[in-house]
């Protein structure tokens, strides 16, 4: 049974933050950032968590971060509305580009009274109290916050939590893990050259004159999610409290869900685990929706409701005219789109088939080939269209980009993950266990253990899944009931 996490304590800072600037002048000028970039479904800051046994000399740190800033010295810029960002007063109508005045990072250092092991037992289910790790500007705008916020918290044990918080339009994933990794290796090896060379031009991305919008995108509207006749399943999540799920997949346990794809059907462990990922959560919602109408007799979720699942695509060796550079580290991704109904994914879900949404993923990955990525390139130059959450689950896939292996010299972490929880689901990685992924999203507080349940169901033996799945048909014969 899932608990609650616990609050962390107070944590005491030893000092103001200090600005962390590059070590030697960088270049003075403006950069481009590309749709991809600054599409305001990217307007915040990738916030990660790690923990170390072992702390680390700060002055260290802050060292080779500066060594760091004067390799990525977009990182010590400001973000600002370009020149030709648009008429409209609305920041997140306008295009983006980043001012590389070497203004620099923000690092903050802090005190918390707990031990490693302490925050290790708590660490899979992150609370509102774990804002405490990363220092907070209170009553700035987006574009006021530095894209880079750097927080070390001391343990009283001697181990140290890092939290980073990385201005996404300025990089995806894989560009934020290389860019963490230089600086475990500048702080390492301080006096050996990085081992890729950042690339920080986002040219490869620009739209096309004139623009060719060649396929219809179902993820991305025009019309805010408040405006969408579909948008129940959002409103149900603003509507009721969340409660994080955390759940580890073995490599065991993902051999038996993919024995879940009937008939059998060849398959990647993401395939796998977000086909079923996506059917538990809509079949969680689906009783939460039943659960909170107040004639209990018709769900408020239509069964024809198409549910999309979103989930990045890197697209860095799918583009050949011209290609990413090596060292790109900007967003050289694409949201894929898989799209189901109501009913049919809580049909599968129930049976415990995953045949179904697994084909829609595969299918939804093979169709983002290079002319796909230019059509969503040149779609989103029209600064009015949204990524369209009205009825979407979406997967960030953050257990392949290597950030378990980070190592600034006194160990690797023995927890990684994100500062917050949130509707989006995340992939992680297992410390110490490169074969497992951890899924991770909030769910309705009513349904939170029925959800942890449904995507657990894949992890029984053989010999428990028939009583496993029969028990779960029989508790849920009411939400069935509305689909008949």
């Amino acid at each position: 049974m899932m608990v609650k996490s616990p609050d962390l304590p107070d944590c005491r800072y030893l000092s103001p933050p200090v600005v962390i600037r590059p070590a030697n002048p960088t270049p003075k000028h403006s950069l481009y950032l590309s749709n991809l970039d600054d599409q305001s479904f990217l307007r915040f800051a990738i916030k990660y968590v790690f923990l170390f046994e072992k702390g680390v000399s700060l002055c260290n740190l802050k060292r080779s971060l500066a060594i760091l800033l004067e390799h990525y010295y977009p990182f010590a810029g400001r973000l600002r509305v370009s020149a030709g960002g648009g008429g409209s007063s609305l920041e997140f109508d306008r295009k983006l580009e980043v001012d590389c005045n070497g203004e620099g990072a923000v690092f903050a250092e802090g005190f918390m009274d707990l031990t490693a092991e302490e925050f290790l037992q708590m660490a899979d289910t992150p609370n509102r109290s774990w804002r405490k790790l990363l220092y907070r500007f209170e009553n700035l705008g987006f574009l006021d916050i530095p894209p880079l916020l750097i927080q070390v918290t001391n343990l009283g044990c001697g181990g140290m939590i890092l939290c980073t918080g990385i201005n996404h339009c300025l990089s995806d994933g894989v560009g934020t893990s290389q860019f963490l990794h230089a600086w475990a290796h500048l702080t390492t090896k301080p006096n050996l050259p990085l081992p890729i060379k950042p690339f920080h031009f986002r040219h490869v991305f620009i739209p096309r004159n004139p623009l060719h919008v060649t396929f219809p995108h179902p993820q991305y509207s025009k019309t805010t999610p408040s405006n969408n006749n579909n948008a129940f399943l959002l409103n149900l999540l603003r509507s009721l409290p969340l409660r994080p799920v955390s759940v580890v997949f073995s490599a065991t346990d993902i051999l038996r869900l993919k024995r879940r794809c009937t008939p059998s059907l060849k398959c990647t462990s993401f395939e796998a685990v977000a086909a079923h990922t996506w059917q538990s959560w809509v079949h969680s919602l689906v009783i939460a929706a039943a659960a909170t109408n107040t004639t209990l007799i018709v769900s408020p979720l239509p069964p024809s409701l198409p549910v999309n699942l979103l989930f990045s695509v890197n697209v860095r060796r799918r583009m050949l005219h011209p290609e990413p550079p090596a060292g790109f580290y900007g967003n050289a991704f694409v949201l894929a789109c898989a799209q189901s109904t109501v009913k049919d994914l809580t049909a599968n879900a129930a049976v415990g088939n995953i045949h179904h949404s697994v084909t829609l993923v595969q299918q939804a990955k093979a169709a983002v080939t290079e002319e796909y990525v230019r059509s969503v390139v040149d779609m989103l130059d029209d600064r009015s269209v949204r990524t369209d959450m009205s009825a979407t689950l979406v997967i960030s896939q953050w257990s392949k980009l290597g950030l378990e292996d980070l190592d600034f010299g006194e160990g690797k972490p023995v927890h990684m993950g994100p500062l917050a929880s949130d509707i989006y689901c995340l992939f992680l990685p297992v410390c110490g266990d490169l074969s497992a992924v951890r899924v991770l999203v909030s769910v309705p507080e009513c349904v939170a253990q029925k959800f942890e349940f449904n995507m657990k169901s894949c992890c029984y033996s053989d010999d428990e899944d028939e009583d496993t799945i029969k028990n779960n048909n029989n508790n849920t014969n009411e939400q069935k009931n509305c689909f008949v």
